[in-house]
């Protein structure tokens, strides 16, 4: 539990780099944080009182519309970003020759090897490639970019020495950064249209899930949202659900289900909250965005940082009157509202 909820006593000379030490923490322990009680299990409820309720049901109305998106992209930009990064990160070494060699007995039952006289010989290769591939044709094939393009990308990084060295290796990694930076181009020139009035997240489908958790790991009790429990997935979650419930200004809130997702170039994106928040008499609705524990810095990937772009041009397409916040705790949210308000 202290890993899972970044309760980890790190001395004071590593504190820098405490991120990434509980980052590696948690891949290591992986699903022994997970470990739950069967005796905790808990079938989540509907609270209809809630969700019929006429708050509850002006809050749906509002984000219910469904979008489809457009892109417009800058090639200019696109080469640049590709070139600089692959001048910037693209390491490759000589190419190895790996051999190993180990005696064998021959026996009535078979052949065994000796592992004791096992010997592993590496030979670097020094020569240069002479026979080198057509990157060009192949980075074009697999991105559908122009031959221009990818011909600029590969002249402006100022590395194809790297590509003589070791050409498989070389082309493996330009065209993952080219997918990366294309993915984040696309989103920087996103467009979202609203689909039309009918083609809607129905809000008759939290009717029809059937959700279970376990008390003292992922369940909330909740008198504010459409279930009776809250399903959380993290500390920040868990506390940002307890401000909910205590708040005065939250009239209901709901922790957004699986399938409510918005279309984007980089995979399906599920905002994590929506809630009602009254400020003397006033309604103004806000979405909240779960950032793991921060919004600056490594806490938000550079994937998750434009899926959330995506997200706030979809609310802003639909054109609701939904206000959309980016928060790592409650006191950040609630600062963000007051902001807005004035």
């Amino acid at each position: 539990m202290d890993i899972k909820d970044n309760r980890v006593d790190i001395p004071e000379e590593f504190e820098t780099i405490k991120g990434a030490v509980l980052k590696t923490l948690k891949r290591v322990a992986g699903n022994v944080m997970n470990i739950k009680n069967k005796n905790d299990a808990r079938k989540v409820n509907l609270q209809k009182c809630v969700f019929l309720s006429p708050e509850f049901t002006d809050l749906w109305n509002r984000i219910k519309y469904k979008t489809t998106y457009s892109v417009n992209f800058d090639s200019d930009a696109l080469v640049s970003k590709c070139a600089q990064r692959i001048f910037e990160e693209v390491v490759i070494n000589k190419g190895k020759f790996i051999s190993k060699k180990v005696k064998i007995q021959t026996s009535a039952g078979g052949v065994t090897a000796d592992e004791e006289t096992l010997k592993r010989e590496v030979r670097v290769i020094d020569e240069i490639v002479d026979d080198l591939p057509d990157i060009v044709t192949y980075l074009q094939n697999e991105t559908n970019l122009t031959r221009k393009s990818i011909v600029d990308i590969l002249l402006n990084s100022k590395r194809l020495e790297a590509f003589k060295r070791n050409p498989q290796a070389f082309i493996e990694a330009v065209l993952d950064i080219i997918r990366a930076e294309m993915r984040l181009c696309l989103v920087d020139g996103i467009k979202y249209h609203k689909l039309g009035d009918t083609d809607v997240w129905c809000q008759q489908l939290f009717e029809n899930c059937e959700l279970q958790g376990y008390l003292n790991s992922n369940l909330l009790s909740s008198a504010k949202s459409p279930y009776d429990y809250v399903i959380y997935d993290s500390t920040v979650e868990r506390n940002m659900a307890i401000h909910f419930e205590q708040s005065q200004n939250v009239k209901v809130y709901a922790k957004l289900p699986s399938w409510f997702v918005i279309d984007t170039p980089l995979g399906d994106y599920n905002p994590d909250w929506a809630l009602v928040w009254e400020d003397n008499g006033k309604q103004s609705l806000y979405f909240v965005v779960e950032t793991k524990g921060g919004l600056f810095e490594d806490a938000l990937r550079i994937t998750e940082q434009a899926k959330i772009k995506c997200g706030e041009k979809h609310f802003e397409a639909i054109d609701t009157g939904i206000s959309f916040a980016v928060a790592n705790c409650f006191n950040s949210l609630e600062s963000r509202i007051l902001e807005n308000s004035k």
